[in-house]
């Protein structure tokens, strides 16, 4: 049932889900910026680009990096504007206002990690395990991102005010399968790292580079990736199946339905990225693929927790 505040906030229930796929489009072009390895195409300036406001270089590498931070700021804009709408459409105490107002702070959190990389030099062609580091972060961030965008979207989309009824058996399900997800970006994020700075001539080349003894830390951790997203997608498409049962409401189980076929969508995409050794355009795929991924199940966790209204007595 489409709900009053619904009928009346509906233009910023249609800017919210729209700045998400911006911010989707975003994060893809970061992840091109690291996969072309462009990240020092500022040189080490933030927030200006080689010490301009625009850049004259005709470097591409410039033009990439300077692209990527122009849209990220408009992103940031777009995160004020976010919270200033949703303070004025909704009152105080509001899920809509409360997470539109984290999804400002993670924006924020994520545009000072940007900054670190570059600041720091750990962009390029830096292989240290600090940089290692701080994109796991990144990415967790980013996931922690979208979480916050996509429920600000989704309760602002005639979604009843949620209150949550505390289930032990399906809190610990949802929680489970988003803390294993994020484990999951973070394993990811270092592989893609290790191919991007490492990057094989062949398949037999690129097992023997993880197997090498003196091999350097970052393919050593890359082997971990495809395991850990196998015990990742046993883990989700349980818990989703799980709550789909013990909900057994339409919504949870189109959800956990939609997560299952993403998933084998994903490993699908992981599996061809790794036999034909990482082009981009698969590594863009496969980041995004997991943003979808991540953000259903966000949206299967809110649903699955929502406290159940008692239906109407007949008269």
């Amino acid at each position: 049932m489409v709900t009053t505040e619904f009928s009346k906030n509906r233009s910023f229930s249609f800017f919210c889900w729209m700045f998400l796929g911006y911010v989707l489009a975003v994060i893809s072009w970061g992840a091109y910026v690291r996969a072309t390895g462009s990240g020092a195409g500022c040189g080490s300036h933030w927030p200006l680009c080689n010490g301009e406001i625009v850049p004259r270089s005709e470097q591409l590498e410039t033009l990439i990096e300077f692209t990527h931070r122009a849209t990220s700021g408009l992103a940031l804009i777009g995160s004020l504007v976010l919270v200033i709408w949703a303070f004025r459409c909704y009152a105080r105490g509001s899920q809509v206002r409360n997470f539109a107002a984290l999804s400002l702070f993670f924006m924020l959190t994520e545009a000072l990690l940007g900054a670190g990389l570059v600041l720091f030099g750990l962009v390029a062609r830096d292989d240290s395990i600090a940089r290692a580091w701080v994109m796991a972060f990144h990415l967790i961030n980013t996931f922690l991102l979208l979480a916050c965008l996509t429920l600000t979207a989704w309760w602002a989309s005639g979604r009843t005010e949620p209150r949550f009824a505390f289930q032990k058996p399906i809190v610990v399900g949802c929680v489970a399968a988003l803390l294993a997800q994020l484990l999951l970006g973070a394993s990811g994020a270092i592989a893609a790292l290790g191919d991007t700075l490492f990057p094989p001539e062949s398949l037999a080349g690129a097992i023997q580079q993880d197997f090498s003894a003196d091999a350097h830390i970052l393919l050593q951790l890359r082997v971990y990736h495809p395991i850990i997203a196998g015990l990742v997608a046993l883990l989700v498409v349980t818990t989703a199946a799980f709550l789909a049962r013990r909900r057994s409401d339409r919504m949870t189980t189109a959800l956990a339905m939609t997560l299952g076929l993403l998933f084998l969508l994903q490993l699908g995409v992981g599996i061809v990225n790794l036999l034909l050794l990482a082009p981009v355009g698969l590594q863009l795929l496969h980041l995004f693929v997991a943003d979808l991924v991540w953000i259903t199940t966000i949206v299967m966790a809110a649903t699955a927790v929502e406290e159940r209204r008692a239906a109407p007595e007949a008269r």
